[in-house]
């Protein structure tokens, strides 16, 4: 490590103050990293490196500052930076414990900045709640009221409260206006946690929703603690009712944004935003994902406007960079552009001819960068060489992914692991090692990784179309025969998440959120302000 050039907290602090542009990758695992992080990082861990960078942090000669727990992650991450062309490469200095020592704030779980941001938007804002039980009381005496689920429809669809439907955060503004009964009916909004529902909420506070407007105070994690049933698989969503757009709300939306710093801009200004090498540039498509699919504009990303605020680490990994939004109808870029503005971000609103600035169809591909040629074995192929050498099988998909469906015999593995692994005697002996995931693409990483490792005469293949090949070829994928090489901690398990959380870590996860608001002010780097 003694030949990366290192930057210290006081150096990576004056960057934040100063709003230059930098990138701190946290390169642990996302369980690992969840237990402690500075504020404004990204977890990019080193199992994930390959096909999340250059989408992350699009930009070469951005400043990006990396760690680890003193493994090795750094310097064989440094490699490959380097070797993908980025030049300005540095060490957190004495990593995350050196952070907190030289006063730095440590924050726990994951989107911390951004769940930050919402206690700090009710703490000064008195957003209005309702608790749990009250919201039950309204719903048993049938009152005039709509529940409105702020996450994505997925989340929504594992657990949700009674009555609620699928509005997605960006779409609220825009579609609450035609989900009520009448002009008495009162809006509740509700996600899992605070977070989504604090903003939810305050959006259409914000937007001047003429109805009275609560959240429910603590979402699914509230109305569980409470004792009071969920509801499982539902699938009501603002698509089964007929928007009617109301013209005074992109008004609204448009002067709430530009109280939050946020600037429109037309196409040609966008290119030369584009053209200006020296800074970062998002373009990110906040819209419906179909809507995205069937036309955008060339070089845009789609991420739902809800969750680019919800996860914009996750998004946007370069603090200081600049933000574009794009949405045909308006409304819900500069919803979202306003509430990025106020967590001190540079956003700008893309207004045009979208009609003809759609030129693109289809879904986002993330660029990755090049890879190594490695022998590809057909589907069929594969079969068939299973019954005649012993040979191994590594899928190195997302855990939860590949115990959803996996190739019989596969056994999964942290990508970050396969060199330690392939170096062991039990595998230096199959006469084949094969390398899959969803689509092979991380596997061909994998593969690439471990091709030095080989034993003399080992033959190396990646799955032609990885499990997707497979199933398509007529192979059935199985959930039974769960093998693991690596400790489960490629993904943090949420406490709001799933149905089969503890109440003590549910409460816990509560009070963490409570107590966020003073991390922040301890903290001072966040610029964050509410209009």
């Amino acid at each position: 490590m003694s030949q990366i050039p290192e930057l210290n907290y006081q150096q990576i602090r004056e960057k934040l103050l100063a709003k230059h542009e930098i990138a701190i990758v946290d390169l642990r695992e996302e369980h690992i990293y969840a237990q402690a992080h500075p504020l404004f990082t990204t977890n990019i861990s080193l199992s994930r490196l390959e096909v999340e960078i250059l989408n992350r942090i699009p930009r070469l000669d951005t400043t990006i500052v990396i760690y680890d727990d003193s493994d090795g992650r750094v310097e064989r991450a440094y490699a490959k930076l380097t070797r993908y062309g980025y030049s300005q490469v540095y060490v957190l200095k004495g990593g995350v414990n050196a952070w907190q020592r030289d006063g730095g704030e440590l924050f726990i779980d994951v989107n911390s900045a951004t769940k930050a941001f919402g206690e700090w938007v009710e703490h000064f804002k008195h957003t209005p709640s309702l608790s749990a039980e009250e919201v039950q009381a309204k719903i048993d005496a049938n009152e005039n009221i709509v529940i409105l689920d702020a996450r994505r429809f997925d989340e929504y669809n594992t657990m949700s409260i009674p009555t609620g439907q699928s509005v997605p955060g960006a779409e609220l503004v825009l579609r609450a206006p035609s989900l009520v009964k009448d002009e008495n009916t009162m809006i509740i909004v509700n996600c899992a946690g605070r977070t989504r529902s604090i903003i939810g909420t305050q959006s259409l506070v914000n937007a001047q929703i003429p109805h009275p407007v609560y959240a429910l105070r603590n979402g699914t994690i509230g109305w569980t603690l409470a004792g009071q049933s969920l509801e499982h698989g539902q699938s009501r969503s603002f698509k089964d009712t007929k928007t009617i757009i109301k013209p005074e709300l992109l008004e609204n939306a448009k002067q709430l944004a530009a109280k939050a710093r946020v600037q429109t801009i037309s196409l040609e200004q966008l290119n030369q935003l584009k053209a200006d090498s020296s800074r970062t540039t998002y373009i990110f498509d906040v819209r419906d994902e179909q809507e995205y699919i069937q036309g955008h504009l060339a070089g845009s990303r789609w991420v739902a406007g809800g969750q680019l605020v919800q996860e914009t680490d996750h998004n946007a990994a370069v603090r200081g960079a600049r933000i574009v939004l794009v949405d045909d109808l308006l409304v819900r870029a500069y919803m979202t552009a306003s509430w990025l503005g106020q967590m001190n971000w540079e956003v700008y609103v893309l207004e045009t001819d979208f009609k003809a600035a759609f030129t693109e169809q289809g879904a986002w591909k993330p660029q990755v960068p090049l890879v190594k040629e490695i022998p590809l074995i057909s589907p069929r192929a594969l079969a068939e060489l299973k019954q005649q050498k012993d040979i191994a099988i590594w899928d190195v998909l997302p855990f939860a992914q590949y115990k959803k469906g996996h190739l019989p015999g596969a056994a999964w593995l942290l990508k970050a692991d396969a060199i330690n692994l392939i170096q062991q005697p039990e595998f230096q002996a199959e006469e084949a090692i094969v390398l899959t995931c969803g689509a092979a693409i991380l596997a061909k990483f994998a593969a690439e990784e471990i091709a030095p490792y080989l034993a003399p005469g080992q033959e190396l293949y990646v799955l032609e179309g990885g499990n997707v090949g497979w199933k398509n070829a007529g192979f059935e994928l199985t959930t039974e025969d769960v093998q693991t090489l690596s400790p489960q901690i490629d993904r943090y398990k949420r406490p709001y998440e799933g149905t089969d959380n503890s109440f003590e870590a549910m409460q816990a996860y509560l009070d963490w959120e409570y107590g966020l608001v003073e991390q922040l002010k301890k903290d001072g780097t966040h610029g964050f302000f509410v209009v």
